[in-house]
């Protein structure tokens, strides 16, 4: 008797800018057309172009740590997505994934980890010298994954 494959998944890497959302929802028309599962993952990193980009202060200017910044961000921006979209099935059964470490390279590894069939994320579409001097998270990403990658754009 032959077994049932694995449900198909697809790998949507966030980092809660309106691009990454537009990928996210785009994410959810190709999880529904196709009958796929989500996994939504953002990457924790404290960027060279953005430092600072999780600080937090309490009221009692205590700092707190990247990762629970960045845990809270993930829920609240997921939840406002949730709110905005209430049709969304797919997002409301998808699994969230927080990992620390540089974005392409945890991107590529949480995709053979989670057995993703296709990796769907954001591009800003930098330009000219921006785009030399800091490079595309997403299109390093298509150059080194070895599955599909969808890139989108708002």
């Amino acid at each position: 008797m032959a077994s049932k494959p694995a449900k198909q998944t697809l790998l949507v890497p966030i980092d809660f800018s309106p691009y990454s959302k537009t990928a996210l929802l785009k994410a959810c028309e190709l999880a529904d057309c196709l009958k796929l599962s989500i996994v939504v993952l953002h990457v924790v990193h404290d960027p060279s172009q953005l430092p600072g980009y999780y600080v937090k202060m309490t009221k009692k200017k205590h700092l707190i740590r990247i990762e629970d910044v960045a845990k809270e961000m993930f829920e609240e921006f997921m939840a406002m997505i949730l709110k905005d979209n209430p049709e969304l099935n797919c997002l409301k059964k998808s699994k969230s994934i927080l990992v620390t470490g540089l974005p392409v390279s945890r991107i590529l590894e949480v995709a053979k980890r989670v057995n993703a069939s296709m990796i769907v994320m954001g591009s800003q579409g930098r330009t000219g010298l921006e785009h030399i001097m800091l490079g595309s998270k997403a299109e390093q990403v298509v150059h080194l994954s070895p599955i599909p990658v969808t890139i989108v754009k708002i």
